[in-house]
């Protein structure tokens, strides 16, 4: 079906799904999550609705600040937005982040097969959707390059903890092995991780961060990632030792972390825990 027959397909159909947006007001999901087995026309009404346009315009918006911040290069990173019950929003392949359009953008169902759009999915789609259908919380991934944080990922180091709150209180890393990026045994590594862990780095690779809120929720712990590993490699050049947080600081921030219900596999240890716990 052509891009206009399927929005005619949308503008003809029952009230539904349609809806009248004014300016600045967020459109509403569908009453009903719509599934990738609904017909093709519902699915290219749902793919060309206010909700899903205001997702595409959320998704290249991001691909901006991702290229804009250097986070990405040629046609690197990726993001994925839940958008059913089976489907999600992708970035396409072969597509610089910070250039893409609306339409550049790509439906999927959970096994990464296109069901509307008018180009390929991104290569690394099977690690977004692992990721998505381990996660029923996860609203939106994103996966980046950032130079620090890959830095530490080239090296096979995790970041030391204890320093700054904003990365205790927003980022839960974990580090991943490496594996060809874009295979089922990639996407498998991320989604085991991401039960205790809202960002993944992966060796020799780079970052893909997690979010139960938002696709830009998600894109600020590669921010807050990126941020705490140039404030450290900066630190370690002033030839003074690093000063950390005590275990009793750093449980009051953990407490912080779990109010916002962000997965830790630190809550709940002791003070005397948490010091044993300190790589």
């Amino acid at each position: 079906m052509s891009r206009e027959s399927s929005r005619k397909a949308h503008d003809n159909s029952s009230g539904g799904d349609r809806q009248a947006v004014s300016a600045g007001e967020k459109p509403n999901p569908p009453a009903r999550p719509p599934r990738s087995s609904d017909p093709k026309a519902e699915l290219e009404g749902f793919f060309h609705s206010p909700y899903c346009q205001d997702l595409k315009r959320q998704m290249c918006d991001i691909g901006r600040r991702l290229w804009q911040r250097g986070y990405v290069d040629g046609n690197g990173g990726n993001a994925a937005i839940r958008a059913g019950e089976d489907m999600a929003l992708c970035t396409p392949t072969l597509v610089s982040k910070g250039f893409m359009k609306p339409e550049d953008l790509c439906l999927v169902d959970f096994e990464g097969r296109p069901l509307c759009g008018l180009t390929r999915p991104t290569s690394e789609i099977l690690m977004h959707l692992q990721l998505l259908k381990r996660q029923p919380k996860a609203v939106a991934s994103v996966h980046g390059h950032p130079p620090s944080a890959t830095g530490f990922a080239v090296a096979g180091l995790k970041p030391p903890t204890r320093m700054l709150p904003e990365y205790e209180v927003f980022v839960s890393l974990a580090m991943a092995p490496y594996r060809t990026p874009g295979t089922p045994e990639m996407g498998k590594l991320v989604a085991d991780l991401a039960d205790k862990h809202n960002v993944i780095l992966m060796a020799n690779h780079g970052v893909v961060a997690w979010s139960p809120i938002s696709l830009e929720d998600a894109y600020f712990k590669l921010e807050i990632l990126e941020a705490y590993c140039r404030t450290l490699l900066e630190a370690m050049q002033l030839g003074r030792p690093l000063q950390k947080f005590t275990p009793a600081q750093l449980q009051d921030l953990l407490k912080i972390k779990q109010k916002h219900g962000i997965p830790d596999p630190r809550h709940g240890l002791t003070e005397r825990e948490l010091g044993d716990n300190d790589p």
